[in-house]
C-alpha cells in the first residue's frame, strides 16, 4: 500500500499517469467534447518537473488515431506518451505464440495486422460496442470451449464509462458472461492490472511510490494504482457517480473527498498537490 501521508508523497512525487477518457473528455459523436479545464491542466503538468503519461483503456481505435482525436480537440499528447492496452495484447500474443479470435472493436483491429489469426487458440475481446451481438459473442464462446486449455484476454475489464449521450456498458461486462459460460478466468490486459501500470512506471523510470494516478473509475484507476504501491485520487467527472462503488473504501487511501468538489476536478486535484509540492 502507497504511503497514506499525502504531503510526504506529494513532495516525493516525481511523475503523474492520467485517465483519458472521463478525466480529459467524454467520448462521443465525432472526436466528444473536452472536460472544462484540463486542457490547461494537461499543459500545467508539461510546464512542471513532473514527468506526464497517460494510461487509458481505450480500444475502439489504433494508438495513433486515439492521439490525433486529442490533439485536435486541443492537448499537447504525443504517441509515445500514452499506454493503451491493445499494444500490450500483441506484444503477449507474440511473446506467447497465440493466435487470436478477435471480439473488438472496428477500429482497433488495424493493431492487430502483424497476428496470425488462423485456426484462434485464444479469445481476445475489447469494448466492442455494437460488434457485441449474441452471433459475436457466442462465436467467441465456442471457440473458447472448442480449445484444451482456452485462454481469454480483455482489454481492461470497466463495468461502464461515461459519452455524451450517457452511459454505456464497458467490456468488463461481456468478459463476466464468457468467464460464466466457459468456466475460467481471464486475463486482463490494461487497468487494473498490475503488470499495465508497471509498464508506465517502467517507461518513466520511477517507482510505485514516486508517481501519482488520476482517474475517473474508483477500482480500476484508483484501487488498481494503489495495488501497485502509487497514490491514487478519483476526480467527479466522467462516469463518476456517488454512492454506486462497491470497492472496499477501507482498502483506498482515501477518496479525496476535499478535492473533488469542485467544477473542474483534474484543476483542482493539481491545486491539491500543489499545496505540498510547487508546480
Amino acid at each position: 500500500m502507497a504511503d497514506t501521508n499525502w504531503p510526504s508523497c506529494c513532495r516525493s512525487l516525481k511523475g503523474v499517469v492520467l485517465d483519458m477518457c472521463g478525466v480529459l473528455y467524454d467520448s462521443g459523436e465525432g472526436d466528444g467534447v473536452a472536460i472544462p479545464g484540463s486542457i490547461e491542466a494537461v499543459q500545467r503538468l508539461k510546464a512542471s518537473d513532473l514527468q506526464l503519461r497517460f494510461c487509458t483503456n481505450e480500444t475502439q481505435a489504433t494508438r495513433e488515431k486515439f492521439v490525433a482525436k486529442l490533439q485536435r480537440l486541443g492537448f499537447d499528447i504525443s504517441v509515445s506518451e500514452v499506454f493503451p492496452p491493445a499494444p500490450a495484447v500483441v506484444a503477449v500474443l507474440k511473446q506467447r505464440g497465440l493466435r487470436p479470435h478477435l471480439l473488438v472493436y472496428d477500429g482497433v483491429l488495424p493493431e492487430f495486422d502483424s497476428i496470425d489469426k488462423t485456426n484462434p487458440n485464444c479469445v481476445v475481446i475489447g469494448d466492442a460496442a455494437e460488434n457485441f451481438s449474441y452471433q459475436n459473442l457466442n462465436e467467441a464462446f465456442r471457440v473458447l470451449v472448442g480449445l484444451e486449455k482456452p485462454v481469454l484476454f480483455s482489454m481492461g475489464q470497466g463495468r461502464y464509462y461515461k459519452e455524451t449521450d450517457g452511459l454505456k456498458l464497458d467490456v468488463g461486462v461481456f468478459m463476466k458472461a464468457l468467464e460464466y459460460a466457459c468456466d475460467l478466468e481471464a486475463e486482463v490486459i490494461g487497468k487494473p492490472s498490475p503488470m499495465f501500470f508497471q509498464t508506465v512506471l517502467g517507461d518513466m523510470n520511477l517507482q510505485p511510490h514516486e508517481a501519482l494516478m488520476i482517474g475517473d473509475d474508483l477500482v480500476n484507476d484508483v484501487g488498481g494504482a494503489q495495488h501497485c504501491g502509487m497514490k491514487g485520487v478519483q476526480v467527479r467527472t466522467g462516469k463518476y457517480r456517488q454512492n454506486v462503488e462497491t470497492w472496499d473504501l477501507e482498502e483506498l487511501d482515501q477518496n479525496l473527498e476535499q478535492i473533488c468538489t469542485e467544477p473542474h476536478p483534474l484543476p483542482s486535484s493539481l491545486d491539491f498537490i500543489c499545496s505540498f509540492k510547487q508546480m
